[in-house]
């Protein structure tokens, strides 16, 4: 398997995993969602939110966009778990779309990332891809462990790659159209 190919199946690793922790997320009871709890972000709901303005913020990059900083400045947080689900399976598809459109040449490609203070800097596209898979299964991981308190149980987000989890998961993965 090629980089390129690894790639492309994170994408849609990302969309089948942010499917089912909303899944769980919109079983919550009413509170559950917006409640104050340990982690890096202080609920779910902001840590849910944080995953989609960085990953909006990183495919500005990727496309040449020129938003740069303004495209996580800007970001409006969503209040209701719905609307954010919603947000975020346009937001992996969009994703899935474009590493699909992508060539192996494109993953040594540089492209501009706004860090504000720290200047303009050139990224690799292949690099910043993985930095964004790598951050969303950071925070998700967040989502899973405070899902933890609530009343309802976090959902096994670990089985897509292999053989066996694509069995497993048969009907998510239909449904989803992978």
């Amino acid at each position: 398997m090629t980089l390129l190919e690894h790639l492309r199946r994170m994408a849609r690793n990302n969309l089948w995993s942010n499917d089912r922790l909303y899944r769980a997320v919109l079983a919550l009871k009413p509170g559950e969602f917006e409640a104050g709890r340990t982690s890096f972000f202080p609920s779910i709901r902001e840590t849910l939110n944080h995953i989609l303005a960085v990953d909006r913020l990183y495919l500005d990059f990727l496309t040449d966009a020129g938003r740069g900083a303004a495209a996580y400045d800007d970001y409006v947080p969503f209040d209701d778990a719905a609307s954010l689900a919603a947000a975020q399976a346009d937001f992996d598809r969009r994703l899935i779309v474009f590493c699909d459109g992508l060539s192996e040449a494109d993953l040594d490609r540089r492209v501009t990332t706004d860090r504000r203070e720290d200047g303009m800097i050139p990224e690799r596209i292949g690099d910043i891809l993985a930095h964004v898979f790598l951050h969303d299964i950071h925070h998700r991981g967040q989502v899973h462990a405070m899902l933890s308190g609530t009343s309802v149980p976090p959902p096994q987000l670990d089985e897509f790659l292999l053989d066996y989890d694509v069995k497993l998961r048969k009907d998510e993965v239909e449904r989803l159209g992978l």
